[in-house]
């Protein structure tokens, strides 16, 4: 479905990275100049904690509003307004991704506030799951659409992009990645599960102790 707000391509094509290797005669033994190493991806907080009710089964996820405000802020003022309730997770692509947070179950797509920034230059990591804002090929077209990665996806991060945005992380599934693995493999229909599956309800719950 081309109205799907996320430009995540279903066939994935690895990119080959080589490695020069010296070829030439100087056999001095002279070092390479010190290199800068990359900085450190922050640790995702833990901010706000949410219990993630689908028809599935329970998720538990953490939401990062001190790495990723905009972002975090964002998802919160949907739960806070009960908008994902009664949405479904709309596309699944196994070994990939799941994706909700913005249709009713007849594939009506709810209405939503302004897109928001990008803020994938933050660094996290789209590790298994880690979720993430789902957007169109503008960078900062996000709304209410996120997805939670099945498995790791590091070249959806801003560094490894070919589009040069990437796809911001915003939090992490702490409890009930094992829903997540099940609805991976549900029968699907051009990536929309064959039955439905709901998001009966998300809501706030106290953030375990780390």
């Amino acid at each position: 479905m081309n109205k799907f707000a996320v430009s995540l391509a279903s066939s994935l094509v690895l990119a080959a990275v080589l490695t020069a290797c010296g070829g030439g005669s100087d056999d001095s033994g002279s070092t390479p100049p010190p290199t800068t190493p990359p900085t450190p991806a922050p640790e995702l907080a833990q901010d706000y904690c949410y219990t993630l009710s689908t028809s599935m089964g329970d998720i538990t996820l953490a939401i990062d509003a001190t790495n990723t405000p905009i972002t975090g802020e964002n998802f919160k003022q949907y739960v806070d307004t009960g908008f994902y309730d009664g949405l479904i997770f709309h596309r699944v692509i196994h070994q990939f991704m799941v994706q909700g947070g913005g249709f009713t179950a007849d594939l009506v797509q709810k209405e939503t506030r302004d897109p928001i920034k990008n803020e994938a230059s933050v660094g996290m990591s789209n590790l298994r799951g880690t979720i993430a804002m789902a957007r169109t090929s503008a960078a900062n077209s996000a709304t209410s659409q996120f997805f939670i990665n099945s498995v790791d996806n590091a070249f959806l991060d801003k560094a490894n992009a070919l589009d040069g945005y990437g796809y911001a992380v915003f939090g992490q599934v702490i409890d009930g990645i094992e829903i997540i693995d099940q609805i991976d493999i549900v029968d699907t229909n051009n990536e929309i599960p064959v039955e439905d599956i709901v998001i009966n309800s998300i809501a706030e719950m106290t953030c375990p102790a780390t």
